[in-house]
């Protein structure tokens, strides 16, 4: 799964330099993308996956396809696809009413659950946020997408060891597919609990899963920048700056804090002139206008 290439500023926290504020913005799209795509294939309709054939004692067990699928567990996909939507368009409350009859039309589809839980998670209601995850792992103790979004829920809730041991459990799931957002998700987690030398270890496992991917490499980055490790976050931000399509004002004022501190004096000077004159009302552009260039 890939990252989208746009970087989105941390806008419901600007006051914060550290690398929480950075990753706000950067992960919210990338961590979900897989809370429910497709519900209808990963999370078939027919009982336990089972098909009985006749009157004999024994079941078959068999692929299930469209034909399996009844009407109820239609209307329940299409309204968890509904939900998905407007979740990503930032529109909770119609999300949530649109999950709400999903869950009506079929209540065993982990996939409805755990958009639940990030909705009621969005909306603060963090009692039917956990409830909500809770119940996803029920219904699919092997989906690794719950134990991710769930850990990223926790590790919000700083509640860390919880979030690191879902980490660890999704990570080990046998043929996941996604390892590289869970390894960033885990090495942010790390980070927001001041476990800098684990953060740095699981983000650089995450780049060499997905070197493209620009939200490993800005927070292995802001990492190592805050370890004083600079010629290495140099390295990363710069092939982050070096794709015009990628650059924001978080990686320009990354780059120009990290110069600042290797006492590149030019260097630093050329990416604040971007920086002003690129992202002039950004945060970034304040902080840099008040020389706050250590925090």
């Amino acid at each position: 799964m890939t990252m989208p290439v746009a970087l989105v500023h941390a806008a419901a926290n600007p006051d914060h330099r550290s690398v929480r504020a950075v990753v706000v913005g950067l992960l919210v799209a990338f961590l979900l993308a897989g809370c429910v795509s497709r519900p209808d294939s990963r999370y078939p309709v027919a009982s336990a996956n089972t098909v009985s054939r006749g009157a004999t004692s024994t079941e078959t067990r068999d692929r299930p396809t469209a034909s399996d699928e009844t009407d109820a567990s239609r209307r329940a996909s299409v309204r968890l696809e509904l939900a998905g939507a407007y979740f990503s368009r930032g529109q909770m409350t119609i999300a949530l009413d649109e999950v709400k009859k999903s869950i009506a039309a079929n209540p065993n589809v982990a996939a409805a659950f755990n958009l639940r839980g990030l909705i009621y998670g969005n909306l603060g209601d963090h009692e039917l946020a956990e409830e909500s995850f809770r119940r996803a792992m029920q219904l699919d103790p092997k989906d690794a997408d719950v134990m991710q979004n769930f850990g990223w829920y926790l590790c919000q809730r700083e509640r860390f060891a919880e979030a690191d041991a879902l980490f660890i459990r999704a990570l080990a799931v046998p043929q996941y597919q996604d390892s590289a957002r869970t390894l960033l998700t885990q090495g942010v987690c790390q980070s927001r609990s001041g476990k800098a030398d684990d953060a740095e270890r699981t983000l650089v496992r995450a780049y060499a899963l997905e070197p493209g991917n620009p939200a490993v490499a800005v927070n292995l980055s802001e990492v190592l920048f805050r370890k004083g490790d600079m010629e290495r976050a140099r390295f990363y931000i710069r092939r982050v700056n070096s794709v015009p399509s990628l650059i924001s004002a978080q990686t320009l004022w990354l780059a120009a804090r990290i110069e600042n501190k290797i006492g590149n004096a030019q260097g630093a000077a050329d990416f604040s002139e971007q920086l002003r004159s690129r992202f002039p009302q950004s945060p970034e552009a304040t902080a840099l206008a008040e020389g706050r260039f250590n925090e």
